[in-house]
């Protein structure tokens, strides 16, 4: 296939051996990473911060060539972590192949990438003109945390970034955000064979819930981008909860509400559609309660399908750029300055789940491209960033 298969097969090997589940440390795989590209002559940071349940991780900023410039002309960015696996798979932690697929957690999203970037970078044999970056990031799987961190920071400022995710070699020039807001519903506990002693806060959840499905299949579908599908901010609610016994008027209900904005759409678009639903509840019945509290909010990304980083990706590997309703870390990029696009080897249907999988094929092309997108970004003059 490629005498650069080997290579690649033994790097990912080495990569999907390395537990990096999110609720894990990340420390030996950026070590591991760190030294190869060290080798190669890489100047290499390791940015380290605690996480929520405080366990130290570690972002990766690698920059060599270019004369010490502010910006890298190119950023290759992959995230180390992992969702986690099922114990039934015993495979997991060991890459296996079957049918020109290399099996693994990760292998799919996004140490496949990983390996493509590290061999791309510590071959290139060209004069770099302008810096190279390699950018490891961690808690992507966690909302992007990392990536936020060097933000806060000002580290990993590019010119233009490829964003390692499985779109199966097809450029992505942009996707949703990604926004959460919990909702709480108070009521007043009682008996519940005296249902009027109480007031129920299931009962009240619901009438919200109405209201809100309503509204997400009205006003929000008359806002819409025709580059995406579906064309409109989606709505979801994925979790509810609330009362303590089947006998007990429910005193307290919580309900998650997610959200994903088009570009270009201000992404507190749905948190004011809720609050103006509680503002109508309240006014409408006596002693209605609810709170509402945002929990995240992820920006959406737009590059345009003419920027240099979505043209070169799109001709080399021949396929048009696309859009998706997924996020990543290339909002994280565009704020540190950077052109970006998301693109890598696999296929993001087989990813979070059991028997993940990147085809041989996709990590020998995926690293041709690279080695290509540097020189082209790296190798010679860089224009400025339009942006």
């Amino acid at each position: 296939m490629s005498d650069t298969l080997p290579e690649l097969r033994a790097t990912l090997s080495e990569l999907v051996a390395l537990d990096t589940t999110s609720s894990r440390p990340n420390a030996p795989l950026v070590q591991w990473a760190g030294a190869r590209l060290e080798a190669a002559g890489f100047q290499v940071e390791r940015v380290t911060y605690r996480d929520g349940a405080g366990v130290e991780k570690v972002n990766l900023v690698a920059v060599k060539g270019g004369g010490g410039e502010e910006r890298a002309g190119l950023a290759l960015v992959g995230h180390t972590d992992c969702v986690p696996y099922d114990a039934a798979w015993t495979d997991a932690l060991r890459l296996t192949e079957r049918d020109g697929r290399l099996y693994g957690r990760g292998a799919c999203d996004t140490k496949g990438f990983i390996s493509c970037a590290l061999y791309a970078a510590t071959h290139f044999t060209g004069r770099l003109k302008a810096p190279l970056m390699v950018l490891l990031t961690a808690d992507e799987e966690l909302g992007c945390e990392g990536a936020k961190q060097l933000v806060a920071l000002g580290k990993g400022r590019a010119r233009y970034a490829i964003v390692g995710e499985p779109t199966s070699l097809v450029p992505v020039r942009a996707h949703k955000g990604y926004c959460l807001a919990e909702v709480e519903v108070r009521g007043r506990e009682g008996h519940s064979a005296y249902p009027d002693e109480g007031a129920s806060a299931i009962f009240r959840a619901g009438r919200f819930l109405q209201k809100l499905e309503t509204l997400a299949r009205t006003r929000l579908r008359e806002e819409r981008d025709e580059s995406f599908e579906p064309p409109f901010t989606t709505v979801n609610v994925g979790l509810i909860s609330g009362g303590k016994a089947p006998n007990v008027i429910s005193g307290a209900c919580r309900f998650t509400v997610e959200w994903r904005p088009i570009p270009r759409q201000p992404k507190e678009r749905v948190l004011e559609l809720l609050e103006s639903i509680r503002h109508e509840l309240v006014r409408d019945e006596p002693g209605y309660e609810a709170r509402i509290q945002l929990l995240r909010a992820e920006p959406a990304v737009d590059t345009r399908a003419d920027a240099e980083v979505v043209r070169v990706l799109a001709e080399l590997s021949g396929n048009a750029p696309i859009t998706v309703p997924f996020g990543t870390e290339a909002p994280q990029l565009t704020e540190l300055g950077a052109q970006a696009v998301v693109f890598g080897p696999g296929d993001i249907r087989v990813a979070h789940q059991t028997g993940e999988y990147v085809p041989m094929e996709d990590l020998v092309r995926c690293e041709a491209y690279l080695t290509r997108a540097i020189a082209h970004f790296c190798g010679a003059e860089v224009p400025e960033n339009p942006y």
